[in-house]
C-alpha cells in the first residue's frame, strides 16, 4: 500500500444523505458521494491486512485490498479490472450491498471504522461508465446456445457470464422490463433505473438477446437450446395468515414497491387498483430492508403517519455479544428511510386485523412476545437459496454459468 498508516489519521468518511426535506419530495437516489480526492483518501485507509476477511466474507469474492491500492494510487482503470474480475455488476452491489465485507474489515473489528469498501466500490463503477472503460466486447461464438429464464441479478450475472464464454444467450423475462428484483423491488431512491437500463445496453450490444413479456413453464422449456439456466428468484411473497387478512387496504409489500416503479416508469392505474399511501395511517410489518423500502415510499407518497412493527427483540446498538464475528452483527440499524419518519416497535407479534363495516383494514391487533433461546441451537423461498441478497444472487448466477460451461464443454469433449 502506498500509506499503510493511513488508518491512524484519516477517520472513515461516509458520503452520506441529501437533506430529508430535499429528498423525500422525489425518489431520486438519497445517497450522495465524495469528490475523487476523498474517496482516494478513504481508500488509503486500507492496511492490506495479511489475511484479509473482507475478501472472505464477500460472496463473490472480491478483492478490497487490490482495487483499494489502485484507487488510493490514481490508477482508475486498474482498479475498475480487479473488481469486474470478480464482480459482474459492482454499479449495483455498491448502491445496496449491506457491505458483508465491511462487517469483516480489520478496521471494523478492532475500532469500528471499517474502509468505505462500498462506497469506494460504487464510485469506481462510476468512473468506469464515466470515462469509457465499459465498451461493448466482440465475442467470438462457439455455436452453442444457452436460455435464462428470469432477468433479475442471478440471471443477468448468469446471461454476462455464459456470454463473454462465446454462448449465445437468450434472456426469458415474464415482466414487461428487465431487471427482476433490481426493477421493481428496489425503490429509484436506491437504484435508479437508469442504472439498470445502462447495463443492459452494454449486454445488448455485446450480442445477449432480451425477451421480456415472455413467461416460461419450467416444466416445458423453450426447445432450441443446449442448456437452460433457471434464475426465476422468489416470486411468491410470505403471507401473513391471521383473521382478517381478506381485509382492503392490506399488501404485501412488492405489490407497493413494484406498483411505484411501475408509475415512475410512465404506466398508469386506475384509481381502484392503487396502492397508495398519501393522507392514510400506514402500518409496516416486518423490520428488514424491505420494510425499510417501503417505509421511504410511504413517506414520499405523503402518508399522515408511519409505523413499524417486528417480532423480533430491539436489537442492541453497535455491537451485539450474541452474534460475535465472524456472524453477521445483528445489530440496530437505522436506515435513510427511517430518519425521514417511523415509529419502530420490536417484539410484537400480529394476532389478526381488525376492519371497518365496508370491508376495509383499520387496525390489527398485536401481542408482545418474549424470545427465548431454542436449546437445539438456530432460530424457530430464490429457486436455490430462498430470498436472499443481490450481491448472493450475482455469485449464485455467476456459478451456474460456470457449471453449465463445464456441463457443455465435457459434452463436446
Amino acid at each position: 500500500m502506498g500509506n499503510p498508516k493511513a488508518f491512524l489519521t484519516v477517520p472513515r468518511r461516509e458520503a452520506g444523505y441529501r437533506p430529508i426535506h430535499e429528498r423525500i419530495a422525489d425518489f431520486g437516489e438519497v445517497e450522495q458521494t465524495l469528490n475523487s480526492s476523498d474517496r482516494k483518501l478513504q481508500a488509503s485507509r486500507c492496511m492490506d491486512c495479511g489475511v484479509p476477511f473482507c475478501h472472505w466474507a464477500c460472496p463473490l469474492g472480491n478483492r478490497p485490498p487490490e482495487f483499494q491500492d489502485a484507487l488510493f494510487k490514481s490508477k482508475w482503470r486498474e482498479a475498475w479490472r480487479i473488481l469486474n474480475a470478480t464482480n459482474d455488476f459492482p454499479e449495483f452491489t455498491g448502491r445496496i450491498c449491506p457491505a458483508l465485507c465491511e462487517k469483516s474489515c480489520v478496521l471494523k473489528l478492532s475500532m469500528d471504522e471499517p474502509v468505505t469498501i462500498r462506497e469506494n466500490e460504487c464510485s469506481i463503477a462510476e468512473r468506469a461508465f464515466r470515462e469509457g472503460y465499459i465498451q461493448p466486447a466482440q465475442i467470438e461464438r462457439n455455436g452453442k446456445r444457452v436460455a435464462v429464464v428470469g432477468s433479475g441479478p442471478a440471471g443477468l450475472a448468469a446471461a454476462n457470464q455464459l456470454n463473454h464464454r462465446g454462448y449465445e444467450v437468450t434472456v426469458f423475462e415474464k415482466d414487461e422490463y428487465v431487471g427482476g428484483l433490481l426493477r421493481f423491488g428496489i425503490p429509484n431512491f436506491k437504484l435508479q433505473k437508469t442504472v439498470i437500463d445502462r447495463r443492459v445496453k452494454v449486454m445488448e450490444d455485446e450480442g445477449v438477446i432480451f425477451k421480456v413479456s415472455s413467461p416460461v413453464d419450467v416444466q416445458k422449456l423453450p426447445k432450441g437450446f443446449d442448456a437452460y439456466c433457471i434464475c426465476t428468484g422468489t416470486p411468491t411473497a410470505r403471507d401473513l395468515a391471521i383473521p382478517g387478512r381478506e381485509l382492503k387496504g392490506i399488501h404485501f409489500a412488492l405489490e407497493m414497491l413494484a406498483q411505484q416503479n411501475r408509475v415512475l416508469a410512465g404506466q398508469q392505474f386506475a384509481d381502484k387498483d392503487l396502492v397508495n399511501a398519501k393522507g392514510k395511517r400506514v402500518l409496516v410489518i416486518g423490520g428488514g430492508d424491505t420494510g425499510s423500502d417501503c417505509i421511504g415510499t410511504s413517506n414520499r407518497q405523503g402518508a399522515k403517519s408511519v409505523t413499524q412493527i417486528e417480532i423480533m427483540p430491539k436489537p442492541p446498538v453497535g455491537h451485539n455479544p450474541q452474534t460475535p464475528w465472524p456472524q453477521w452483527p445483528m445489530v440496530l440499524k437505522t436506515s435513510s428511510s427511517h430518519e425521514e419518519g417511523c415509529e419502530r416497535r420490536w417484539s410484537l407479534a400480529s394476532n389478526k386485523f381488525i376492519g371497518t363495516k365496508n370491508g376495509h383494514v383499520c387496525g390489527v391487533e398485536v401481542e408482545e412476545v418474549e424470545w427465548k433461546p431454542n436449546p437445539e441451537g438456530g432460530r424457530p423461498g430464490d429457486a436455490a437459496t430462498g430470498a436472499s441478497l443481490v450481491v448472493k444472487c450475482i455469485a449464485g448466477g455467476r456459478k451456474a454459468a460456470a457449471d453449465i460451461d463445464a456441463y457443455l464443454q465435457g459434452q463436446q469433449a
